[in-house]
């Protein structure tokens, strides 16, 4: 296979990040099957350890931090993410490496028969993309060595591709409203799905949580004997300064405080992100300097990425209210514009009023835009909703043609903010040339 006859194949699979909201069941969400696949395949996932991340927000940039104190400190971590924004690469990484479009073609090439033999046992119950996009990660891990990976749940926690592993720690980012279609309209039953990733007797990190999503997760590690830390409280942070160039913050644990630390995340909502990773790698064994080093050179575009500046322009990935109202806090903290100028697209399934309520009344001009993926929410129906509440928006498509517009609004000294979604933030980057932007899939 070439790269593009592998992605061909593996898109040619259901996709459920392409498709509206499919129940979370094991009639659709079934690990069965990547069990039996990865039995076929010499259980490649006993070959390295692994730590698992689970939440609604912040779990990219937790995942994303941990990886890079663990390279720091000498190791070779793996990291397995979803989405990607440019290309399906981004997703397998081992250190600061993509892998490569030669390594993902020979492991698809080596996948597909295991991926078809077992098909055909399931009878009519296929692998889905993010469930031979997840044999192929740990495949590339096992193959190449890693010590340790970090592996970003997809969606929930309990019937997710990456919950076959038998982890050394589980990480629980905080938990909020979202996917309400799939995982419950509740924190308690969100929260609920989130807390399969705890395994018994396995120590759990658990970042700061709303009461009702806390109890389920406490419950959960005491049911199952699972050591529990929790961010907030046996871990602390003090924010120093928070800057368009990143942020600086002392970190406290027990009998130890690291002081002074930076990571170009920016942002006041990435102090949490970075305890959280500093509590994992310090239960992990790593030491200050690994750490101090790993959070100053992480990158994690999309999150508050500064694209260019007078104006600044900003592209962010939130896709919920409480990510919304972060994310407005933080471009009136870091960045104390003159106005705002609001490029906004979101997915559908998202609840679309929160994310309104609390960007909208800091834009003093809101341009609706629609990004190229299959779920992207219709301008029409952005707009409307914008109406609604008595503001105004014009309606430019595609993303590249909204930023124009959005720039040619801007003066010096406003900011404009791509927003809504990560496939929105993900067009914004090419359409200014961010870092990356430039490795679009072939197809």
């Amino acid at each position: 296979m070439t790269y593009a006859e592998a992605l061909r194949y593996l898109y040619s699979m259901t996709d459920y990040e392409k498709q509206p909201a499919i129940s979370y069941t094991m009639a659709y969400y079934n690990l069965d099957r990547l069990r039996r696949l990865l039995e076929l395949l010499g259980r490649p996932q006993d070959r390295f350890r692994a730590v698992q991340v689970a939440g609604t927000k912040g779990k990219g940039s937790t995942a994303a931090m941990l990886a890079a104190i663990l390279s720091a400190a000498g190791l070779r971590a793996g990291l397995y993410t979803s989405p990607h924004l440019h290309t399906f690469r981004e997703r397998i990484r081992l250190g600061d490496n993509l892998i490569t479009e030669d390594e993902f073609a020979r492991l698809m090439t080596h996948l597909m028969p295991a991926v078809e033999a077992c098909n055909e046992e399931l009878a009519g119950h296929p692998l889905t993309t993010f469930e031979v996009a997840t044999a192929l990660a740990f495949l590339y891990f096992a193959q190449v060595g890693a010590d340790m990976t970090v592996l970003e749940a997809g969606i929930g926690g309990e019937l997710d591709a990456t919950n076959v592993v038998d982890p050394v720690l589980s990480i629980l980012t905080p938990i909020s409203l979202d996917h309400v279609t799939v995982l419950g309209d509740t924190l308690a039953a969100i929260a609920q799905k989130k807390a399969g990733i705890i395994k018994p007797g396995v120590p759990a990190v658990i970042a700061p949580q709303p009461a009702e999503a806390l109890a389920v997760l406490a419950r959960a590690c005491q049911e199952r004997n699972a050591p529990l830390t929790l961010v907030g409280q046996d871990w602390t942070w003090t924010r120093r300064e928070t800057t368009p160039a990143g942020l600086r913050l002392d970190i406290s644990g027990p009998g130890v405080t690291y002081a002074d630390l930076h990571t170009p995340l920016s942002g006041a909502f990435q102090a949490l992100n970075a305890t959280t990773a500093v509590a994992a790698a310090t239960h992990l064994g790593i030491d200050e300097p690994a750490i101090r080093a790993g959070l100053a050179r992480v990158q994690w575009p999309a999150r508050l990425e500064v694209l260019a500046r007078r104006p600044w322009v900003v592209a962010d990935g939130a896709h919920n209210g409480d990510s919304a109202h972060k994310l407005a806090a933080a471009l009136t903290e870091v960045f104390r514009p003159r106005q705002i100028i609001l490029v906004l697209g979101l997915s559908q399934g998202h609840n679309l009023d929160d994310i309104l309520a609390a960007l909208l009344p800091l834009a003093a001009h809101i341009v609706v835009t629609r990004s190229q993926h299959p779920r992207a929410m219709t301008v029409e129906t952005l707009q409307a909703a914008v109406t609604g509440r008595g503001s105004t928006a014009v309606a430019v498509v595609p993303v590249a043609q909204a930023m124009a517009h959005a720039h040619n609004l801007a003066s010096a000294d406003d900011l404009v903010c791509a927003t809504g979604s990560l496939f929105v933030a993900a067009e914004a980057r090419t359409a200014f040339g961010a870092p990356g932007s430039d490795l679009q899939d072939p197809l």
